[in-house]
């Protein structure tokens, strides 16, 4: 069952204590108004946001959300960093689970024990909780998980006679296969300004980018598993069986033009096809993501909580408004609704009601919900965000241009991202013990 998937995510006590920069006591801030009334902003990039919140207006007429569509990546870390130290912050904003930890730490979040930490506890399987449970403290509320699968154009692979690959060796000769097929298509992408992608394919080797250990951490971005991974896509990438490529316009031109005839993503990625490609409807399948030995292995990429940003001015509506987005089935309901979301609860009891409102149509009838959950069950354990994730995600993202230009090599970007991690860290006055 999901709800005893043991996957181990992120974010222990211990490595929140680690973080070293202090959290802040419990419960909201007193200047906030915890009355469940009154105007909500809303920051997200997430899909269906706007359509969200105009569903929780019409049922909650004592509360009204305002939403602000933002950036995605690090500008929009930037900018809510900003708001807060501004005192300018949103009433409720995303955090992509990665970026948790040190928002917590850093005092960017409200602590959400006392309000919203109870209904964590109670609609949530511990393997999620973990993400948002730091440090004995409740800052977030989880929304949706994302494991990886393999999206692939099956008229393309049916008329040239391409085996959809269950293992990363296959996956070699798929790419192979396809552009012997297509001089222009390619079956795979590696994304240049998304390291997420990156960090899941090393999660799902086996790679282990944080731990602590006692009183310090552990910084091993390099480790075998994650170079492992880095030399097979760096080679792809080399040889031209994958395409670098943003995974903004340029990606989506790449499909739309049937360039891109397969490539490794997660759940949420079904309904950015079926919005941007709406033409290709019936062309598209999902399958698991390949493995290095073929048995089920998997991990996330992306995911993400929302969160009541330090200093904001009405902490009782912003509640209630997460409860309901994150937890009610007519707010998940309202998330899928739109066609442009596809996202996986987090919570899986809800699956039947987002799988049922994103419907089958658009894959031909194919249940991707049910990908999903196998890949769900799959998730590696063990695996730990590290608390410098914007430091560690902007030194890979700074490379992967060079990766596409042939001016660096994937493990060697690793190995870079590993030192300026590890040099951030202790300029923050954190203990990090040699690998």
């Amino acid at each position: 069952m999901l709800r005893k998937a043991a996957v181990a995510l992120a974010g222990s006590v211990t490595a929140l204590a680690l973080l070293a920069t202090g959290c802040g006591g419990g419960g909201q801030d007193a200047s906030s108004d915890a009355k469940k009334s009154g105007t909500v902003t809303f920051w997200s990039f997430v899909k269906g946001s706007e359509e969200v919140a105009a569903a929780f207006n019409r049922s909650h007429p004592d509360i009204k959300v305002k939403f602000e569509s933002v950036p995605s990546g690090q500008e929009y870390y930037s900018k809510l960093t900003n708001a807060v130290k501004a005192g300018t912050a949103p009433d409720v904003a995303v955090v992509e689970y990665p970026n948790l930890p040190e928002f917590a730490a850093q005092g960017k979040v409200e602590d959400l024990s006392d309000t919203l930490g109870p209904t964590v506890k109670d609609k949530f399987p511990q393997s999620v909780r973990q993400l948002v449970e730091l440090g004995g403290h409740t800052w977030g509320v989880p929304r949706d998980a994302a494991p990886l699968n393999l999206m692939y154009r099956k008229d393309f692979f049916t008329r040239h006679k391409i085996g959809v690959p269950a293992t990363w060796d296959a996956y070699r000769t798929m790419t192979e296969q396809v552009r012997k097929a297509d001089g222009d298509a390619r079956g795979g992408v590696l994304y240049t300004n998304n390291p997420g992608q990156l960090a899941a394919l090393a999660w799902q080797a086996g790679g282990r980018w944080f731990a602590t250990d006692k009183d310090a951490w552990r910084v091993t971005v390099d480790d075998a598993p994650s170079k492992k991974v880095a030399d097979f896509w760096g080679s792809l990438a080399r040889e031209d069986l994958v395409r670098s490529l943003s995974d903004a316009d340029p990606f989506w031109t790449s499909v739309q033009k049937g360039r891109t005839v397969a490539y490794v993503c997660a759940s949420w990625c079904a309904g950015a096809l079926q919005a941007t490609v709406p033409d290709q409807k019936g062309k598209w399948a999902v399958a698991p993501a390949p493995t290095w030995d073929g048995k089920p292995a998997s991990a996330m990429f992306g995911g993400s909580s929302f969160v009541v940003p330090k200093g904001a001015h009405h902490t009782g509506a912003a509640a209630e408004f997460i409860k309901w987005i994150t937890t009610d089935p007519e707010g998940m309901k309202a998330w899928v609704a739109s066609g442009t979301s596809s996202m996986f609860p987090a919570d899986p009891t809800l699956v039947p009601v987002t799988k049922k409102a994103f419907g089958t149509d658009y894959f031909g009838g194919q249940d991707v919900y049910a990908v999903g959950a196998a890949s769900y069950e799959a998730i590696r354990k063990g695996w730990t965000w590290g608390p410098v994730m914007g430091t560690t995600n902007t030194a890979l993202a700074d490379q992967l241009p060079k990766v596409a230009e042939g001016k660096a090599a994937l493990p060697a970007v690793l190995g870079q991202a590993e030192q300026v991690t590890v040099r951030q860290m202790r300029q923050r006055g954190m203990k990090v013990s040699a690998p």
